[in-house]
């Protein structure tokens, strides 16, 4: 699939759609405490997400174009990931949350035609101080591949800041999942690595869209899938953290659609 850069009026409309996904993780925000089921968020995710006249995007979704897909459609609207589970962790009544609990929520929508795309990492009550440091950890990598989104720079300088960042406070950069393009399709060009070297690859100009998206682990950076062939853990059973942003370059910088 060829890079398609945005214009404005499609921007606005990306923008909306990432307003609504914010939104919807301010509503959801409330709902993530101990005893709550990861199959009751998904409910309370869809119910808000269809009340505003839109779709959720991951639900029945088969796998990234040029990718194997997954064997099932991806049932939930919800990726809801607790714990050692990187991404794609599939919402379950039989996964309660439990205090001192991490979970990653990522969130697809489709709003008029156009995706809005993000990922948070909560905590469930009270987190133990490790924990807390990997999701702080995991926030500011994203932030500074953020700052890197800026005409000239590549997407190399923004993969080198993110691993550079992570790896520096003793954690592991995720390589098989990347951030990607959006835009009338959930997965476009281009791919985005989470590590890599500065000036490499792909040099960014005024219209691309994609999110940056790093999925940082406490131990090894090697990951398992379960045989439902959508769930990702860690290799070591470590736990693991994601923050993930859709945003724009601009003549003025990043502009985040997901904020």
């Amino acid at each position: 699939m060829p890079l398609v850069l945005k214009s404005r009026s499609q921007i606005a409309l990306l923008q909306a759609a990432g307003t609504l996904v914010a939104d919807t993780f301010r509503m959801l925000e409330r709902y993530v405490r101990p005893g709550v089921t990861t199959a009751e968020l998904d409910a309370i995710a869809e119910d808000y997400i269809r009340s505003h006249n839109a779709e959720p995007v991951f639900k029945g979704y088969r796998g990234a174009r040029g990718r194997q897909g997954a064997r099932t459609p991806f049932p939930g609207s919800i990726c809801a990931s607790v714990n050692d589970v990187i991404c794609h962790g599939i919402p379950s009544p039989k996964v309660r949350l439990r205090q001192g609990d991490i979970i990653s929520i990522d969130i697809g929508l489709r709003l008029n035609g156009w995706i809005g795309d993000a990922c948070m990492t909560y905590a469930v009550g009270k987190i133990d101080a490790p924990s807390q440091r990997l999701l702080d950890v995991t926030h500011q990598a994203m932030m500074l591949g953020i700052e890197q989104a800026r005409i000239g720079n590549t997407l190399g300088d923004i993969g080198a800041a993110i691993q550079s960042h992570a790896e520096r406070h003793g954690f592991s950069v995720v390589r098989e999942y990347t951030g990607h393009g959006i835009g009338r399709n959930l997965h476009e060009e281009p791919t985005v690595l989470h590590y890599g070297e500065p000036g490499k690859g792909r040099r960014l100009v005024s219209g691309m869209v994609f999110t940056i998206e790093p999925m940082i682990n406490v131990g090894t950076a090697e990951t398992r899938l379960d045989p439902d062939q959508w769930t990702v853990r860690t290799a070591d059973g470590q736990r693991s953290a994601q923050f993930e942003h859709a945003l724009v370059i601009t003549d003025s910088g990043p502009l985040i659609l997901s904020q």
